[in-house]
C-alpha cells in the first residue's frame, strides 16, 4: 500500500505511515466490493455509482445460453468452466477445464498449462490471454462481457472459434476429475 519512496521512509522510521496505509487498505477494499466501469469517457464515475459485487457472484446463465465476443485465438473445446477472479488463492484449472477470468496478465500464465480453452470479460486480440493461448495452441474468447458472472462455475460450456460463440450447455456444477 505504499510506494518504494514511502516504504523506504517508513522503513527507516523516518516518517510512520500507519494511517496512509490503514487509509489505503480501506479505499482498496472498498474498489474491491464495487465492479469497476467497462468503459467511460473522461473522468472517471464516481465509486457510488459503480455496481456492487453480489456476495458471492451471482450468476445468470441458463443452459442454452450462447454468449458472444472476440475470437482471439481459434478452435473448439467444451469443458468445466472454473471461475478464476484473481490469481491470488487460484483453484488451478485441472486438464481440460476452461478457464473464465476477468482479464489476464503476465501472472496468470501458469494458469494456462492445464486449460483447455479460456474466457475473458474484457480483452482484444493482441491482449495477454490471447498471446498465452495462441501459444499453448488453445482456443480463447475475448471481450465476452460479464463472463465471470453469467457462466456458472462448474458448468460445461463449449467455446467455439468457428461461429464466435461460448455456449452453455449445462449449469450443473461438474464434478472434478478424480
Amino acid at each position: 500500500m505504499l510506494g518504494w519512496g514511502e516504504f523506504l521512509q517508513h522503513f527507516r522510521n523516518e516518517r510512520d505511515l500507519t494511517a496512509l496505509i490503514a487509509e489505503r487498505t480501506r479505499d482498496y477494499q472498498a474498489l474491491a466490493e464495487h465492479i469497476p466501469p467497462f468503459l467511460f469517457e473522461g473522468e472517471i464515475p464516481p465509486l457510488d455509482t459503480w455496481q456492487k459485487r453480489a456476495g458471492g457472484e451471482e450468476t445468470w446463465g441458463q443452459k442454452g445460453d450462447i454468449l458472444e465476443g472476440i475470437g482471439g485465438s481459434p478452435g473448439r473445446v467444451v469443458g468445466r468452466a472454473r471461475i478464476m477472479l484473481d490469481t491470488e488463492n487460484p483453484d488451478v484449472p485441472e486438464p481440460g477445464d476452461i478457464m473464465v477470468a476477468p482479464i489476464t496478465d503476465p501472472s496468470w500464465t501458469p494458469l494456462f498449462l492445464a486449460a483447455a480453452g479460456v474466457v475473458v470479460d474484457v480483452g482484444a486480440v493482441m491482449s495477454h490471454s490471447v498471446i498465452v493461448s495462441r501459444d499453448f495452441g488453445i482456443p480463447c474468447f475475448v471481450s465476452v462481457t460479464d463472463a465471470t458472472r453469467i457462466i456458472p462455475d462448474g458448468a460445461m460450456i463449449e467455446i467455439d472459434g468457428d461461429v464466435g460463440t461460448v455456449t452453455i450447455l449445462s449449469t450443473m456444477a461438474q464434478p472434478r476429475a478424480a
